[in-house]
Formats: C-alpha cells, sequence, structure tokens
C-alpha cells in the first residue's frame, strides 16, 4: 500500500511540474526562398487546375511556371551577390539545408535548365491541330486509358494535361533541396518529393502512350528499389554515428567526436555500418546519376517519356544528384577517401567504356542520347574522384555545360516528324540537312558539343574533369576517359554524316516549324554551348569562387 501511495506521490509531482518549453524552430526564410517560391507556385498549380476554367488553364499555368522559377533564380543570384556563396555560407533551417557556393551555383543550373525545359512542355504547335485544337506533346486526359472511347472524346473535346506544370515545378523544388541537404533524412524526402512526379510525367505521352507508361512503370519500380538502398544505408549510418546530420557522421569518421550517446554506445564507431551504409547510399545516389551497374532504366524512360519530359529529366535530374553525390563524398566522406575512390574509380571506367560502346549500336535518337547521358556520367565522375577544390570546379561547370546541350538536343528531336509523331528511328534522318539544313547544322553543333570538340561547352567540360582528375593522381582513368570520349565521337560524327551525306527519302519525315517557345529554348542551348566553348573563363571562375562546401 505505502509502496502504491509513494508512485502515486510521484506521478502526482510529476503532474505539478511545469513542463519545459518546445523551443519554436528558427527557420531563414529569406535564405530559403528559391525553394519555398517554386513549392508555393506548385501549390497555386494545383489549386488553378482546381479552380480556373478548363480554356484558361493552359496559360495560367505556362505563366505561372515561368515566373515563379525566374523569381526562383532571381533569389538564388541575390543571396549569391549577398555573399552566402562565400563568406555568409552557413547551415540554415535547424542544420537541415546549407546555403554555401556549390549549392547556390547547382540551383541557379537546375532553375535556368527548368526555365527552357518547361518552354518544351508548353510547345503546342508540332502536332497537327485535333477537331480544332492544338495539342501538345501530353495526353488529353492521363486518367483515359490508352484506346478508349474516354481518351477519344477528351481529344476531341480540347483537353489538355495542364497539371504537368505543377507537377515539374514540384519536381524542381525536390531537386533544389537534393544538392543542399545537410541531413540524411533531408536527403532522402528531398529524393521522393522530386522523384514521385517525374514517375507521373514519365507516363502522359501524347502518342505512344503504351511505351510511355511503360517507361514510367519501370522507372517506379526501379526507383524504388533505389530508394529503398538510400534508406537502409541512412538507417546504417544512424547506428553508425548516431545521428543523421553530416557534421556529426563526418566527425564520427574522422575520430573527433566527444558526446556518445549510450544507447548507440555498441554500435558508434563500427566500421562495418559505415562501409555498408556508405556503399548502400552511394547505389542510390549512382542510380540517379546513371551510372554503370544502375544505369538500365535509362534508355527504356528516355525513349518512352514524353520528349520533353526526357530533356528536362535528363538535365536537371542529372544535376541535383551530382550535388547531392558531391555533397556526401566531400562533406561526410572525406576521412573515407581511401575506401570510396577505388570503387568509384571501377564504377567511372565501366560508366565511360559501356555508355560509348553500347551508344554504337543503338538505331533510336532517343536511346543514342540516353547511352551517351550515361557516358558523360562516367566523365563527370572523373571529377568528382579528383578530391579537390579544381575537381569541384569542373564538376559544376559541366553539369552547366551538359544541362543546356541535352534540353537543346531533345528540342531538336521534337521537331522531326512524321505520321505516327516523332521519327526518332535514324534512317528516318538520313538527308535531313538538305530537306532542313538549319535544324540538321543546330543538332550537329549539340552532337559535336557532347562529343568534346573544341570551341563548345563540352570540350571544355571535359577539359576541365580530365585536367582536375590528373592533378588527382587519376592519370590512368583519364587516358581512359579520352580513349571512351574517341569511341563517343563516332557515333556522334555518324549521326551527322546521315544528316549532311545521305540522300533524302521521298517519304522522309517533315521538320515542323515550333512555336517561338521552343525556338527560344534551342536558341538558348545553342548560345550556351558556343559561350562556354569560346569564352569560358568567367563561367569556369564563377564555379571557381563556388566549389567550397560549408560543414
Amino acid at each position: 500500500m505505502s509502496t502504491l501511495t509513494s508512485a502515486h506521490s510521484l506521478w502526482t509531482l510529476a503532474a505539478d511540474t511545469p513542463a519545459g518549453r518546445i523551443p519554436a524552430p528558427v527557420i531563414e526564410y529569406a535564405q530559403l526562398a528559391p525553394t519555398l517560391i517554386v513549392v508555393g507556385a506548385a501549390v497555386v498549380g494545383i489549386l488553378v487546375e482546381a479552380f480556373v476554367p478548363r480554356k484558361s488553364r493552359y496559360y495560367v499555368q505556362v505563366f505561372l511556371a515561368f515566373a515563379a522559377l525566374a523569381s526562383a533564380f532571381a533569389a538564388v543570384v541575390g543571396l549569391a551577390a549577398g555573399g552566402y556563396g562565400s563568406t555568409k555560407a552557413h547551415i540554415a533551417a535547424m542544420g537541415a539545408i546549407a546555403v554555401d557556393g556549390p549549392a547556390l551555383f547547382l540551383q541557379g543550373t537546375i532553375l535556368l535548365a527548368s526555365v527552357v525545359a518547361v518552354f518544351t512542355f508548353a510547345e503546342r504547335r508540332l502536332d497537327p491541330a485535333a477537331h480544332g485544337n492544338r495539342v501538345d506533346s501530353f495526353a488529353a486526359q492521363a486518367a483515359s486509358v490508352p484506346g478508349s472511347d474516354s481518351e477519344k472524346a477528351a481529344v476531341k473535346a480540347g483537353f489538355t494535361t495542364t497539371e504537368v506544370f505543377p507537377l515539374a515545378l514540384f519536381a524542381i523544388a525536390g531537386m533544389l533541396i537534393f544538392p543542399a541537404a545537410n541531413d540524411l533524412l533531408t536527403l532522402f524526402v528531398a529524393l521522393e518529393v522530386f522523384s514521385l512526379p517525374l514517375y507521373l510525367l514519365c507516363a502522359v505521352a501524347r502518342r505512344q502512350r503504351l511505351m510511355s507508361q511503360e517507361a514510367a512503370v519501370k522507372y517506379f519500380l526501379l526507383g524504388a528499389f533505389s530508394s529503398a538502398f538510400l534508406l537502409f544505408g541512412i538507417a546504417l549510418f544512424y547506428g553508425y554515428a548516431g545521428s543523421v546530420s553530416y557534421a556529426v557522421i563526418a566527425d564520427v569518421v574522422d575520430g573527433t567526436i566527444t558526446k556518445i550517446d549510450p544507447a548507440l554506445a555498441g554500435t558508434m564507431g563500427n566500421d562495418v555500418l559505415l562501409l555498408m551504409g556508405g556503399a548502400l547510399i552511394m547505389t542510390g545516389l549512382l542510380f540517379k546519376v546513371g551510372a554503370v551497374p544502375f544505369h538500365m532504366w535509362t534508355p527504356d524512360v528516355y525513349q518512352g517519356a514524353p520528349t520533353p519530359v526526357t530533356g528536362f529529366m535528363a538535365a536537371a535530374t542529372k544535376v541535383a544528384a551530382f550535388g547531392a553525390l558531391l555533397r556526401l563524398l566531400y562533406v561526410v566522406l572525406p576521412g573515407l577517401r581511401w575506401d570510396w575512390r577505388p570503387v568509384m574509380w571501377a564504377v567511372a571506367i565501366v560508366t565511360m567504356l559501356a555508355g560509348a560502346v553500347i551508344a554504337v549500336t543503338q538505331t533510336d535518337v532517343k536511346r543514342l542520347l540516353a547511352y551517351s547521358s550515361v557516358a558523360h556520367a562516367g566523365f563527370i565522375l572523373a571529377g568528382v574522384i579528383a578530391t579537390s577544390e579544381e575537381g569541384v570546379q569542373s564538376v559544376l561547370f559541366y553539369l552547366l555545360a551538359y544541362s543546356f546541350v541535352t534540353i537543346g538536343a531533345f528540342a531538336v528531336v521534337t521537331l522531326v516528324r512524321d505520321a505516327g509523331g516523332e521519327a526518332t528511328h535514324l534512317s528516318k534522318w538520313a538527308g535531313l540537312g538538305r530537306r532542313s539544313p538549319l535544324t540538321a547544322a543546330v543538332f550537329a553543333v549539340f552532337l559535336l558539343a557532347f562529343a568534346g570538340i573544341p570551341l563548345t561547352s563540352g570540350f571544355t567540360g571535359k577539359f576541365a574533369v580530365f585536367s582536375a582528375a590528373a592533378e588527382g593522381g587519376a592519370g590512368a582513368l583519364v587516358v581512359i576517359g579520352v580513349l571512351s570520349s574517341a569511341i563517343a565521337a563516332f557515333f556522334y560524327i555518324r549521326v551527322i554524316v546521315l544528316m549532311f551525306f545521305s540522300e533524302p527519302k521521298a517519304d522522309g519525315p517533315t521538320v515542323a516549324v515550333p512555336s517561338p517557345l521552343t525556338m527560344t529554348t534551342i536558341a538558348v542551348g545553342v548560345a550556351v554551348t558556343l559561350v562556354l566553348g569560346l569564352a569560358p573563363q568567367y563561367f569556369l571562375e564563377l564555379a571557381g569562387q563556388a566549389s567550397t562546401f560549408v560543414r
């Protein structure tokens, strides 16, 4: 009885004690403005779908998306001008987001690439009008079964899937957080935020809808595997360090941690957890990058997705994923360099060679560009392996150059059409230089940039990553990279020869005349390709100034 009484008094005393106040989180809204603007616009875009009349939605969504991305880019420039990329670089949002040079540079690149990608989403002049209504690259009603009566009724009524704009904005918001994430949970949430909209965007092609839906299912299933690898790796890292914060994990790796959680004393500092967790997280990130052997989704998804989505995904996802990979290796695991460098060497070599060799066998333009992107992932990994500020600088520059070449190339692919839509089989491109010299010349510029021919951005980018890798002691990797570039140059130049030195077929495809939106995308792509090739110094210095991570 006395025991019960004493226990009761304990409960009473505990209840009488005033509870400690939970501190309110400190969020630096101004420094998170680029992401918040894009998220806010995406939410408004959903409300537009609910409340704006169907005839007006397209114009409202295009304006909203463009205004949001332009405002977010202005916010990035404002933060960089305010010194947040250098002297004022710090960790914001209660330790969740890094505001530093690499984060701002990559966010700016993602936003600029997204602006021109959204222009291709909005293109409505390439296909002939259906029932008096202009149509875009996306299904009239995404929920309809392909070929069903409801789909035919939606086409006849002139419906359009304008939801692609808020979906793209949500994906962009996730991509903005991904390279700036400073703890593993934020990294995982950002990964899901940008992956889920991309799975949906891949499934809504107007033509060849079954192939589009198949691509989306493949991307979703393999993406779920990569997310599972990443999450399992995060759990192991938590067991190893007792925290998901990048700085704490790095301190445990270096052996400079002072406070040990008693509940985790048995596992903290266990190297098996560190190595296994690191391998699983790297697997998740290398999947997003499209590196061999985690590249299997790339050709099928690139071929099946609507071409504007393919261009957007190929450029922006790579920028975000490489940013996250750089931060993980340079901020969290610099003390583990001797363990991860040999693995990344092997991945880079296999990625460069496999991407270049398999691309030679391709007969579809979109699949060829997909394997080309795999090879480029290998070239960028050479810069990552350098483990120096020059390595970070070269990767940032390469990602900037690659983004605009890729979106421009896929924008050109949307123009070459036959009765079934886009004519992506290479045989259809024979003689294109005589049928439409300007289109073929523009595509040739992009292909030469991919090949790394001098006076293009591709040459400057490759020179930067290879010289950084050589200075970092990876000379053998550079030799293999140059050999891979030579193999890759073969299939790029083969397409140029096909376009300019083959006779056009009588029943060959036509080149559609696009609206100013796609023209702007292609013109910006050509301009950036030539400027970064002819006068790259300013942009290299900008990348150099933005190459220091905050910890």
